[in-house]
């Protein structure tokens, strides 16, 4: 029988307690931020080109969920997240009214666009820069038209322009997808369809989708974005010392800065709007 020397093993099990605890100790360091935000944003690339700016400087490690506005914001309500960057600001208010989140601050804004086949076959280019007038036309004409049906903040505001209209397309035209703003765009690329989008993320798939910008302009079609921290009187494991740096850098003239300058194909596709202090958001607390 071979006999192990007792102070040999005692000293190599300290060692490698004294490893894991070093090792625990490391990676716990890093805090982690959980972000719920819109499939545009993370589509568009914004995020990547933001985000290790903010980590860098921060210490934190940003866990990013992109989904639906109206998804993220229910992250958000469940205590899921720490913090929820979305756009579609009636939902955001009632968000926030409801005591789910505090501190809400404008972020950017940028627009949205129809696009569809090059050769429209529903006519929209005639419709000028009218948006209802370019659904009635899309409507009549029966052309496939793709919804994100996801209740996400370009889907929220696609249904409110079929309510004011009165109409939607029906049957085989309309198709509810479910899915983020990329599926969609490259859907209506082989369907020959038409979609309403941010403009960010349909430049971002243009080239993949070869679609048309074919109706824009439209004071109706503006896209504006705002950041809400979670309330941490809710949810008390609720990371909000972390939350409070994010929305404070990206408003800050800093965060602002790399948002204007943020190009896809040379173009300026999200513009800062964030006001001095926070003011003109809502729910501060």
């Amino acid at each position: 029988m071979r006999v192990v020397p007792l102070v040999p093993l005692v000293s190599r099990l300290l060692l490698l307690l004294v490893s894991v605890i070093l090792f625990s100790t490391g990676a716990c360091a890093q805090q982690v931020l959980r972000l719920s935000t819109t499939t545009s944003t993370e589509n568009s690339g914004l995020l990547h080109y933001l985000l290790p700016t903010f980590e860098k400087e921060s210490g934190l490690k940003i866990s990013v969920i992109a989904v639906g506005t109206g998804k993220a914001l229910e992250l958000a309500k469940n205590g899921d997240v720490d913090v929820t960057l979305v756009h579609a600001r009636p939902a955001e208010d009632k968000f926030v009214a409801a005591g789910y989140g505090v501190n809400r601050r404008d972020v950017m804004y940028n627009d949205f666009i129809i696009v569809g086949p090059k050769d429209d076959p529903a006519g929209l280019h005639k419709a000028g820069h009218d948006v209802l007038k370019g659904l009635r036309m899309l409507v009549a004409s029966k052309a496939k038209f793709i919804s994100r049906g996801d209740n996400s903040g370009t889907d929220q505001k696609e249904q409110a322009y079929w309510k004011q209209l009165g109409i939607k397309p029906t049957g085989d035209a309309y198709i509810s997808a479910g899915q983020g703003m990329g599926a969609v765009l490259n859907m209506a690329g082989e369907m020959h369809a038409y979609t309403l989008t941010d403009r960010a993320t349909y430049l971002a798939y243009r080239e993949r989708t070869g679609l048309a910008v074919l109706l824009e302009g439209d004071p109706r079609m503006f896209n504006p974005y705002g950041i809400i921290a979670v309330n941490p009187a809710r949810y008390h494991d609720i990371n909000y010392k972390g939350a409070m740096k994010l929305v404070d850098w990206i408003t800050s003239p800093e965060g602002q800065k790399m948002i204007a300058a943020y190009r896809i194909e040379g173009r300026q596709v999200f513009f800062p709007s964030a006001h001095p202090h926070g003011v003109g958001g809502t729910g501060k607390g």
